[in-house]
């Protein structure tokens, strides 16, 4: 007897489990697992730095704070990761259907009542957690974008790239006004590469281009903030303080790192645990561990990329194309900022950052992409489970 046998997860069972087990992306889901592994140890790393910085007179964090609090988020996401997985292609539409709804309405009331964060108004508070609305709705929205274009397959009269843009519109507003403009300008990403394979004019393409180009320069002219993060990635100007120490790290940690636990420079890190952990992995675990990451990321979005070669339903293509772009871009933002390639833009690193909000979002948009790409493959080479939907 197999160990899935004794699992319950032979392909002779007909529970809900064995059907799971045997249809989804196994090799997607590792990855995806060890990525989480991984993250548990950047965090450890980076704890006693964020500890150190959030710690003062009259409060004196544990240096393993913020690993012990990441503990928990991962009890909570990776039951969310796992969840929305086992659901059923009709069900995980449903679901994103109704938390595009929920979290749309939620990013409008930010304005109202969103909690502030060194300037910004991205968050509501629940009670003590901090939950930004907009990570949740990143894959929502990437989901209900392709339910919307894999109508024009059918009819290519359907309207259907004026009301994703409309609807693109006014979620770009509200990010602007938090202001956010770097989950502005990723969902646009995402958006027009949704909107390529449904087959939008590159004309409309070049214009979309145009006019992101227009509103950064608007925002440059009028936005305080962009024009100094702007200045300091072009010319070096202003305050560099955060970039200079990150590059730091990567200069004190070489080719294999200072060791676990031995980095120095990572206590002058602003935000060491959440946007810079990329650096404190470059300082005690060195480049080679960084590329190695990078790597991990890359062979995560690739997977799923070859996977999609042969499917032929429009939404699922559409839908999975968004939703690995937004977990690849949003590491390869995240770290191109760690390097000094990109302006300094406070986005976490997907599974590898701490953080609450942001961890179960991922864990959720990726549930969604186990769910959306599930295959009968193994169910349809069984004799005893020949007929049983996915």
């Amino acid at each position: 007897m197999t160990l899935t046998d004794r699992l319950g997860l032979g392909r002779a069972d007909r529970t809900a489990a064995a059907r799971w087990f045997w249809t989804i992306d196994r090799t997607l889901l590792s990855l995806l697992l060890v990525l989480i592994g991984l993250g548990i140890i950047a965090v450890a790393a980076a704890s006693p730095a964020a500890a150190f910085r959030y710690s003062d007179a009259n409060t004196r964090l544990d240096p393993l704070h913020f690993l012990q609090r990441q503990f928990f988020w991962v009890a909570i996401g990776l039951p969310v990761l796992l969840g929305i997985s086992m659901l059923s292609k009709s069900w995980a539409k449903r679901v994103a259907i109704l938390g595009f709804g929920f979290f749309f309405l939620l990013l409008m009331l930010v304005p109202l009542i969103g909690h502030e964060v060194n300037g910004a108004v991205r968050w509501v508070m629940i009670g003590s957690f901090q939950l930004q609305p907009v990570e949740f709705l990143k894959p929502c929205f990437i989901v209900a974008t392709a339910l919307l274009f894999a109508a024009r397959f059918e009819d290519r009269d359907l309207p259907v790239i004026p009301i994703g843009a409309a609807l693109l519109g006014v979620m770009v507003v509200l990010l602007v006004g938090q202001p956010d403009f770097g989950q502005a300008a990723l969902i646009v990403a995402i958006w027009v590469a949704q909107a390529c394979l449904a087959g939008m004019s590159l004309w409309v393409v070049g214009g979309i281009i145009g006019g992101g180009i227009g509103g950064l320069a608007l925002a440059y002219q009028f936005e305080s903030h962009v024009r100094k993060r702007l200045d300091g990635f072009l010319h070096g100007e202003g305050d560099t303080y955060q970039v200079d120490r990150a590059l730091d790290c990567f200069k004190s940690g070489g080719l294999f790192g200072t060791g676990p636990g031995e980095g120095v420079v990572k206590f002058k890190l602003p935000e060491p645990q959440t946007d810079y952990i990329f650096s404190v992995i470059g300082e005690e675990f060195g480049v080679i561990a960084c590329i190695a990451l990078a790597i991990l990321y890359l062979a995560i979005v690739t997977r799923v990329l070859l996977q999609l070669v042969e499917e032929d339903d429009p939404f699922t293509l559409l839908a999975a194309v968004g939703l690995v772009a937004q977990f690849g871009g949003q590491a390869v933002i995240n770290m191109a900022v760690n390097l000094a390639l990109a302006p300094s833009k406070g986005m976490t690193l997907p599974f590898i950052s701490h953080g609450g909000s942001s961890f179960i979002a991922t864990a959720f948009g990726m549930g969604l992409l186990l769910a959306l790409t599930r295959r009968n493959r193994h169910i349809q080479a069984s004799p005893y489970l020949r007929g049983v939907p996915a």
